[in-house]
């Protein structure tokens, strides 16, 4: 992780400049993991974010605008009883760790001021934001509990008492001495910079790499002196925070990264450690939420998929069952027809059969409890029991089979969905019934459902504009309101995919093949090769009242053949 002891001192120096005295105004948990802490301080009003996100935990002013939940998370209550309206005294790292104490005085029910502390823990996937009583050392409450099951080094429960993590027992890289330093380092023991890791308290494997490269050849005399030139800086807190892309990964430090930094690196420098920090994770964060609620709502789309595979199933069953109906016809014919030959305790008959020359006789099973008569009138009940049952099993078996195909279909979106995207599928599940409804939080929430949905431009090799439905309410308006009669429409043949339209009622057959492949590439069939893509235009193809979204029918279709190919689709999107 890029966020070692050393990014965290950084940010810890940059905050207790920027916070002391400042007053906490509002606070929000726009998510399960991140706080955002609207302070007013001396150079005006700032915003804190605290992530204690598994995956990206991170702490540092931001200027991003957050969307928040109707309903407070009950951790967010809490920080508001004992925090809003309070002042930070002071912001501290815990010696090199990736530990943060921010100390605030704010006042209890009584009106008189009192202590409580946020510890900040950045440890990966264990990552916590905990609020403590510093004067009793109990915890108020943490936004990750951690029960006995899970650790039976310490608990993270209210009302528990705090116990800092365990101790790494390493030495603190800022204070050691070169005799420390040399006794430490075994240079013929090899992999120097996971000693350097091993050893130090604060320094990550990348600013181990960085200082062994400074080195150059690795002595204990040339080690010890940049290590020495390192550490100096990071004392006087001389900070250099840049971002280093290299083979489309990045790296971020508040130490130049020399050792990354060769012809082909992208390296960008930043003025303050925290926008180093929101310009690093701004990306990384929006991709992790996408992913997040992608995977809640594939979970519930395929749990609805699922149900309707047993309820097919089941269907199937009734049918294979009614198979019996028309046997129940003819027992009650030949039984009425055969009345004379058959009395009451009879528990068979055997009759000839005159509507099956083949099979000449026939033995028909009766209920000896019943007369001949209610014996007919049995069997006829049961075959129309059994002809109502196969109606209403194949109405059924269509109704689900299209409910799959409509789920399938938001799946297939879900896969390359941005967050707006994602926003307009679970409104799409909220209005056909399959999510609860959240009542709409402002004005603004209202607007955002009116917007106009904004399919995705692609420009053709010819400068034609081709335009695709990334879901079905993009779908929906491109189709029926957006596409002029003459502009061609295409879709994957009897696959699950998006709408796509050529806005152009002259192109050439590049045009034609290149909108196939988009048709082609945003379908379920995009790992398939030679994937059947039907078009014709858009007058040709109708939405029938009543259906789906992104249900259409179409006619005059011509297909043709095309394989995906993720390059080309690229090279489209970026002229």
């Amino acid at each position: 992780m890029s966020f070692d002891g050393i990014v965290t001192r950084a940010i810890v120096e940059e905050l207790t400049r920027s916070l002391p005295d400042a007053r906490v105004s509002k606070i929000y948990q726009p998510t399960e993991t991140d706080t955002v802490w609207n302070l007013r301080a001396r150079n005006g009003n700032l915003k804190l974010l605290i992530s204690a996100s598994p995956s990206l935990p991170r702490l540092h002013l931001t200027t991003q605008s957050y969307e928040n939940p109707l309903n407070p998370p009950m951790f967010c209550m809490l920080l508001r009883k004992y925090c809003e309206g309070g002042v930070i005294e002071s912001v501290r790292q815990v010696g090199m760790e990736r530990i943060i104490h921010i100390d605030i005085k704010s006042r209890d029910e009584l009106g008189d001021w009192k202590p409580v502390r946020l510890i900040f823990e950045i440890m990966g996937r264990h990552s916590n934001l905990i609020l403590i009583d510093p004067e009793k050392n109990t915890i108020l409450d943490g936004i990750h509990h951690v029960t006995p099951s899970v650790s039976r080094y310490r608990t993270v429960l209210p009302g528990r008492p705090y116990v800092a993590p365990p101790e790494q027992n390493k030495t603190d890289p800022l204070t050691v001495t070169r005799d420390k330093f040399e006794s430490l380092l075994q240079l013929n023991a090899g992999k120097l910079d996971q000693q350097l890791v091993n050893h130090f308290s604060g320094i990550s494997p990348l600013v181990a790499r960085e200082i062994l490269h400074r080195a150059g050849l690795p002595t204990r005399e040339n080690v010890w002196n940049q290590f020495q030139q390192v550490m100096e800086r990071i004392r006087e807190h001389q900070y250099q925070p840049t971002i280093v892309t290299l083979d489309e990964r990045s790296y971020f430090s508040v130490i130049a990264l020399t050792h990354l930094s060769d012809g082909s690196a992208a390296v960008e420098e930043f003025t303050s450690v925290s926008d180093m920090l929101e310009s690093f994770y701004r990306e990384k964060s929006v991709r992790d939420q996408v992913r997040q609620r992608v995977h809640d709502l594939s979970r519930l789309v395929q749990n609805e998929i699922n149900k309707n595979l047993k309820k097919i199933k089941k269907l199937q069953q009734t049918e294979k069952e009614a198979e019996n109906a028309e046997q129940w016809k003819l027992y009650g014919e030949l039984v009425t027809a055969y009345m004379h030959q058959i009395k009451r305790g009879d528990s068979s008959v055997r009759v000839i059969n005159y509507y099956d020359e083949s099979s000449p006789e026939i033995e028909i099973p009766l209920d000896p409890v019943k007369t001949p008569a209610e014996n007919a009138q049995l069997f006829f009940k049961k075959y129309n029991k059994a002809k109502t049952a196969v109606l209403a099993a194949r109405e059924q078996l269509e109704i689900s089979q299209r409910e799959i195909e409509y789920l399938e279909g938001i799946l297939i979106q879900l896969e390359y969905a941005s967050l707006k995207e994602v926003e307009d599928v679970r409104e799409e599940l909220t209005e056909q019934g399959y999510i609860k409804e959240r009542k709409m939080k402002d004005k603004k929430d209202r607007r955002r459902r009116k917007e106009k949905p904004e399919p995705e431009k692609f420009i053709s090799s010819e400068g034609i504009e081709i335009l695709v439905g990334k879901n079905n309410r993009q779908n929906d308006y491109l189709t029926n309101r957006l596409a002029s009669s003459q502009d061609t429409w295409l879709h994957t043949k009897d696959i699950p995919g998006s709408h796509v339209v050529i806005r152009s009622s002259n192109f050439g057959e590049e045009t034609l093949k290149e909108a196939a492949m988009l048709a082609a590439y945003y379908s379920k069939a995009r790992q398939s090769s030679q994937v059947p893509v039907d078009y014709t235009l858009i007058k040709h193809v109708k939405k029938p009242a009543g259906t789906k979204p992104g249900y259409v029918i179409y006619e005059n279709q011509k297909t043709l053949f095309i394989t995906p190919d993720e390059a080309s689709i690229s090279r489209l999107k970026h002229k």
